[in-house]
């Protein structure tokens, strides 16, 4: 199994799964263009992707949804809630034949992966994470949430590689040049996860399972890399756990040993190092 990170923060966030036979997006707040673009750089096929899981309504996650729904046919996966509301804020339709509807809580059969949404403090229409389990593997993309509830350790459990929100540190946003109104919606309960909330959850859900963690939605304005690595890895220190930080403007890719895969099926140059 492998996973990437083709783009996120504030700017545009998609992530990727993939067995090298089908390939599952998270969020499409890139460019339809830049999605196979990066694909391509870290050599993956553009034409594995088939579905794209959309966690909330936010624009930096569905920005060139409609113009994958006119130029692809992939499928989406979405709550209903989610589905009215892009319609209701964007006119943005999905196609009834095109969505797949998910509900947090409820596993789903994807392809023969196990998909799970669970849900997240944030304000949006029904704002969910994703939890993918292939072939003995498990990994989920957790972004976009106030505070790390007891449900979202709960799904945090087990995993092998764990995408984890890693928004902002505190002193820099209350001291930068936000606007009153939007600091006070990120550091809300249904905002964005700090630093400090980050290593918090973390020290909640590792394991001698998890091997890889990601740091992602990182803010460019309020955070920077080397104070989120900082406050992982005082948690992680020993473990064992592989650390890296996603991007925005470049792909970041992680393989996976996984049964039954070979390696072989992708590149052997990393284009994420």
């Amino acid at each position: 199994m492998h996973y990437a990170a083709l783009a996120s923060g504030s700017k545009g966030n998609c992530h990727a799964l993939s067995d090298g036979t089908r390939t599952l997006l998270v969020d499409a707040g890139l460019s339809l263009r830049q999605v196979r673009q990066r694909l391509e750089v870290l050599g993956w096929d553009p034409g594995t992707v088939q579905a794209v899981a959309i966690t909330h309504e936010h624009s930096d996650h569905i920005g060139a949804l409609g113009v994958m729904l006119r130029r692809t046919d992939w499928q989406i996966l979405a709550t209903a809630d989610l589905r009215a509301a892009l319609w209701a804020a964007q006119r943005v339709e999905i196609p009834r034949e095109r969505w797949i509807e998910v509900r947090a809580g409820r596993p789903l059969d994807w392809e023969g992966w196990r998909i799970l949404p669970f849900a997240l403090p944030h304000d949006a229409a029904d704002p969910v994470a994703y939890r993918v389990e292939a072939g003995g593997f498990q990994a989920a993309v957790v972004t976009d949430l106030g505070y790390p509830t007891a449900l979202v350790a709960d799904h945090c459990q087990d995993l092998d590689l764990l995408a984890l929100e890693a928004n902002h540190d505190v002193d820099m946003l209350r001291e930068g040049t936000y606007p009153p109104q939007l600091k006070a919606r990120i550091l809300s309960r249904v905002g964005h996860l700090s630093n400090a909330a980050m290593a918090e959850l973390l020290d909640r859900v590792r394991s001698p399972r998890l091997k890889t963690v990601i740091l992602a939605h990182l803010s460019e304005s309020n955070n920077l890399p080397e104070l989120a690595r900082f406050a992982a890895e005082e948690v992680l220190r020993g473990s064992g756990v592989a650390l890296h930080l996603a991007h925005q403007r470049e792909p970041r890719q992680i393989r996976l040993d996984i049964p039954g895969v070979s390696r072989e099926t992708f590149p052997t140059a990393d284009a994420s190092a």
